[in-house]
């Protein structure tokens, strides 16, 4: 699709157009094609890489712009990027049936390899195939969303799996060294150390405290938080590896 735009004189091509209705009053902005999901996805962080031009249109097509008094209103502000930035997050992603189709199908995909690439069997410790979390997903009957985060669904969707028993699976641990000084480190021991699924390393010195082994994702930040509350950044954690394998296997 080619667009002309009088007011400008801006000749917009290869558009995908982001629609938003608030207060009786309809908003778009044209955004390049492919971008749009990327942005929400969080692949791509540019916003001049997602947006043609920083304005707001009441029809793209047309290249009628709306007007400062309409935007005001409906978002109590006149600054295009703000109001951009909603649009993008909150608006419909306007695309032919074939289009919305074949996006879907993509973040099924992607969100498929992500559950792949951050899980493992709770046994073997090795991580499924794509093709089985495709079809655990299938089985469960999972609807993906278009406007919401692959990352975020993922989670929500293990959440599921686990839940329903279609497949036995868990989050693949993560391996980090906390180092911290030796008074820190006597003080809050006995918290840390529940913290860790396997311990492989416990060292003391003289000025210091480290700990090493593998950890559920989810603790990572409440050692994060535990890090800076109580060592006032004399303590530090280190994130040696990110997913598990079983024993005797390489690291990739």
């Amino acid at each position: 699709m080619s667009i002309f735009t009088p007011t400008n004189q801006v000749k917009l091509t290869n558009v995908s157009v982001v629609r938003f209705k608030r207060s009786g009053k309809r908003f778009e902005i044209a955004c390049y094609k492919n971008k749009v999901i990327e942005w929400r996805n969080g692949v791509e962080t540019d916003l001049d890489n997602v947006l043609q031009t920083h304005s707001v249109f009441v029809n793209v097509s047309k290249g009628q712009l709306a007007k400062t008094d309409d935007l005001e209103k409906a978002f109590k502000t006149t600054d295009q990027d703000a109001i951009c930035i909603e649009i993008l997050k909150k608006g419909e992603l306007q695309v032919s049936e074939r289009e919305r189709s074949q996006t879907l199908s993509n973040l099924y995909k992607d969100i498929a390899t992500i559950i792949s690439e951050k899980c493992v069997n709770p046994d073997t410790k090795r991580p499924y195939p794509v093709t089985l979390i495709e079809k655990a997903m299938q089985e469960l009957h999972v609807n993906v969303h278009p406007t919401k985060p692959a990352k975020v669904q993922a989670l929500d969707i293990i959440r599921d799996i686990q839940a329903s028993g279609t497949l036995p699976i868990e989050r693949a641990r993560m391996r980090v060294r906390l180092v911290l000084p030796a008074k820190d480190g006597k003080r809050v021991k006995d918290r840390v150390v529940p913290l860790f699924a396997t311990v492989d390393d416990d060292v003391w010195t003289s000025s210091e405290w480290e700990v090493a082994g593998w950890i559920d994702p989810g603790h990572y930040r409440t050692l994060t938080d535990l890090v800076q509350a109580e060592t006032k950044g004399r303590g530090r954690l280190d994130l040696l590896n990110l997913s598990q394998v079983a024993d005797g296997e390489e690291q990739l």
